[in-house]
């Protein structure tokens, strides 16, 4: 059995992360399996990869400050370059025959680079199934709406979708009503619930020991993803270190994220470098490991960290994007109406408020009494569709579906 996925790479590193996370149970749930990636994600030689996967590199794409598609590293036209993208594509598709087709967020690609091999598949490989794979909250309904009606996806993804799989819960953010999916595309849409991502490699007790924490000490993890847009969160929090916390003992990690830029980087090295409790990494691929550990999370709220947070109960206090979508605040406010988290406005965001949120939530004992539990069943149920689809019988491993919410 084959599958392709693309997956959508002009921003951030949550794309690929959350793509690569269904891969790896599919791998693990499916004898025979082979999936080969397509991305221009420049943080995939980073990530873990497991065995039966694979990747093709398309040319890094990404958005300058004024939220334009740009090149990244090549000294190439943007078409020359989105030309290249397309071939690479539609070739490997031409080679790998897929029996099914995952893609990522847009129906067909990022500047419509994916219609190319969508319309040689459907032609030359009739018996291709397609799949569109979409977040929780894409943006504002209003914003949404707008886009799919430009863009033409609420025709595409009837047309050529076999299914529209969302990787959130109705309970949420019911994405297929806010975004006025036809009657047609309802019928086609299936919500998964969200995806836990595998534990982590390192105990906890095995974290807390080599950053030196006691007992009397509070672990802090800071994470603003990618990094790409994170000064201002890992700012204000090394700010909010020098106020007033009561007699806490706190002992700091921060991940910076691949993607931060190198100035900003420098800058956070040489004010954490002094301070024996803070830490820095640039990166790591076992972030589940030291959320684990964590007595509180200050992040960012990506679907990927959030997802993570909540699935090990963590408390945390979220900062998150509100451009150039609103996909984060409303995926923050919503979870902070159902007590799972605390979520402060990055308008708001000051050193002072920053600390007293930090306070409040490390009092907190929201994360065993909140009423709500998310439902955390996407990736078994992701594997029984696909299997579904492809007319595919198999039995499945108890150990790798009993999922605890």
């Amino acid at each position: 059995m084959k599958l392709m996925v693309y997956s959508h790479d002009a921003f951030g590193l949550g794309n690929i992360r959350r793509m690569l996370a269904i891969c790896e149970h599919l791998l693990q749930a499916i004898p025979n399996l082979s999936i080969l990636v397509v991305s221009g994600s420049p943080a995939l030689h980073q990530l873990r990869l497991p065995k039966g996967l694979d990747y093709i590199k398309l040319p890094c794409l990404g958005r300058n400050q004024e939220g334009k598609l740009t090149v990244t590293f090549l000294n190439g036209q943007f078409e020359d370059t989105l030309n290249l993208r397309k071939h690479l594509i539609c070739t490997a598709a031409a080679h790998f025959q897929p029996d099914l087709l995952l893609v990522d967020k847009k129906p067909n690609g990022l500047q419509g680079e994916l219609q190319a091999t969508l319309d040689y598949l459907k032609y030359h490989h009739p018996k291709t199934r397609y799949v569109l794979l979409l977040r929780d909250i894409l943006d504002s309904p209003k914003a949404t709406i707008a886009q799919w009606q430009r863009e033409n996806y609420y025709s595409l993804t009837e047309s050529l979708y076999d299914e529209v799989w969302i990787v959130g819960s109705p309970e949420i953010f019911n994405a297929s009503k806010q975004y006025r999916f036809s009657t047609t595309l309802q019928a086609k849409t299936h919500f998964m619930g969200y995806i836990q991502r595998p534990q982590g490699l390192q105990p906890p007790e095995a974290i807390r020991q080599a950053l030196g924490i006691t007992e009397r000490d509070s672990f802090i993890l800071v994470t603003p993803g990618g990094g790409k847009d994170g000064f201002r969160l890992l700012d204000a929090y090394l700010h909010a270190q020098a106020t007033d916390m009561g007699d806490q003992n706190f002992i700091s990690l921060i991940v910076g994220g691949s993607e931060m830029p190198l100035a900003h980087k420098q800058q956070f090295i040489e004010r954490i470098r002094p301070v024996p409790h803070w830490h820095w990494l640039e990166f790591t691929n076992d972030l589940a490991s030291y959320m684990s550990a964590a007595d509180l999370v200050i992040s960012m709220g990506g679907y990927n960290t959030v997802s993570e947070i909540l699935s090990l109960q963590k408390r945390a206090v979220v900062v998150p994007r509100i451009e150039p979508v609103a996909e984060q605040w409303i995926r923050a406010q919503r979870l902070a109406e159902l007590g799972l988290l605390s979520v402060l406005h990055p308008q708001q965001l000051t050193p002072l408020r920053l600390a007293q949120a930090m306070a409040k939530e490390l009092s907190a004992s929201h994360g065993l009494t909140a009423q709500y539990s998310l439902d955390f069943k996407a990736l078994p149920r992701i594997t029984e569709a696909l299997l579904r689809l492809l007319n595919q019988d198999y039995h499945f491993d108890p150990r790798l579906h009993s999922v605890a919410v």
